[in-house]
C-alpha cells in the first residue's frame, strides 16, 4: 500500500516520540551547566552516579583526542581540565547517540559512513572556528552541533526505510539536493524531523538552531549563525571530498556572503585535510558507547 504524505508524516512523527527520552542523569548535567555558577563540584555528584558517563569522561579526557601526559583517574579533575561546555556537549552526544540506531545498514543509509560524514563536519567546523579566533572553550560547541546536524536523517531512514531509500537515489539520479528529494517524498525534511527530536528532548542551541537551519541559512536571524555557518561550509567540504556518506551528492555551494564572512574559499578544507583527518580518528570516542 502506498501512503500518502499525511500518513507518512504520521509514521515519522510517532517513530520520533516513541524513541527513549533522554536520560534522568543527561537531564541533570545539562540542568547544571546551563547554569552560569555550575561548577565542577556540582557535576561530579550527579555524574559520579552514571557509571557510563564517569567512563566516558574518564575516557575522553585520557585519549589522543586530548594528548595528555599523565592519566587522569580523578572525575572532578577530569571535569575541570575538560570544561563546563565540553562535558555538557559529551553527555549530550552521549545521550542522543545512546538513542539512536545502531545498525550499520538500514536500506538508504550506511551508520559507518553517516557518522565519518557526520565526524567529518564536528572536526572541520571546530578547526574553523579556531582559525577565525573562536575562544578554546566554546570550540566544542562547533564540534556538537556539526556531529549532530544531520540527527533528522535517522529517524526518516528508520521510520520509512524503503522510501528513504528511493528518496537518496532519486536525489542522485535527477541531480538535485536530498533535503529537495525528502520534501517531494515525504512532506518533510531532516531539518524539520532533526527539529522535532530537538523539540521532543528540550535541547537548546547552537545544536537545536543548526539542526533547523543548516540548510536555509538565509533564514535563521538567532545569535548562533557563526556556528551555523561554519557547520555549512564543513558539510559541503565534507560531501564534495567524499569523507562518509549521508545520502547526499548533490551538495548546494554555500552562497558567497558566507564564504566571506567565515574568512573561507574553497581551497580552506585542502589547508586543513591533513589535520581533519587526524581529528576525525580522534574525535571517534564520542561514538564509543
Amino acid at each position: 500500500m502506498v501512503l500518502t504524505q499525511n500518513k507518512m508524516y504520521e509514521k515519522i512523527e510517532s517513530f520520533i516520540y516513541d524513541m527513549p527520552s533522554l536520560p534522568v542523569s543527561a537531564k541533570k548535567v545539562l540542568e547544571i551547566c546551563n547554569n552560569l555558577n555550575a561548577n565542577p563540584s556540582d557535576l561530579n555528584k550527579v555524574i559520579s552516579l552514571d557509571p557510563v558517563l564517569t567512563g566516558r569522561l574518564l575516557r575522553l579526557i585520557n585519549s589522543a583526542f586530548y594528548g595528555l601526559n599523565s592519566h587522569v583517574t580523578s572525575l572532578v579533575k577530569a571535569i575541570t581540565m575538560l570544561g563546563i561546555n565540553t562535558v555538557k556537549n559529551l553527555t549530550l552526544s552521549t545521550a542522543i547517540l545512546g538513542t539512536l540506531p545502531k545498525n550499520k545498514v538500514v536500506n538508504g543509509l550506511n551508520m559507518e559512513g553517516y557518522w565519518r560524514h557526520s565526524l567529518c563536519v564536528g572536526v572541520t567546523s571546530k578547526l574553523f572556528a579556531a582559525k577565525q579566533g573562536v575562544e578554546p572553550r566554546f570550540l566544542q560547541e562547533y564540534f556538537t552541533a556539526g556531529l549532530l546536524h544531520d540527527i533528522g536523517k535517522l529517524p526518516l531512514n528508520a521510520a520509512m526505510p524503503e522510501e528513504y531509500m528511493n528518496a537518496i537515489a532519486c536525489a542522485d539520479r535527477e541531480h538535485k539536493k536530498l533535503i529537495d528529494a525528502e520534501n517531494d517524498s515525504f512532506g518533510i525534511n531532516h531539518c524539520n524531523t532533526g527539529d522535532l527530536i530537538t523539540s521532543a528532548w528540550k535541547l537548546d542551541s547552537p545544536v537545536s538552531d543548526v539542526i533547523l537551519f543548516h540548510h536555509n541559512a538565509d533564514e535563521y536571524n538567532g545569535e548562533y549563525l557563526h556556528v551555523i555557518y561554519n557547520v555549512v561550509i564543513a558539510d559541503y567540504f565534507s560531501v564534495i571530498n567524499g569523507v562518509g556518506f549521508a545520502g547526499e551528492k548533490n551538495p548546494g555551494k554555500p552562497d558567497d556572503d558566507i564564504w566571506k564572512i567565515m574568512g573561507l574559499n574553497e581551497d580552506s578544507f585542502e589547508e586543513f585535510k591533513g589535520a581533519i583527518f587526524n581529528e576525525i580518528e580522534k574525535a571517534k570516542i564520542f561514538l564509543q558507547l
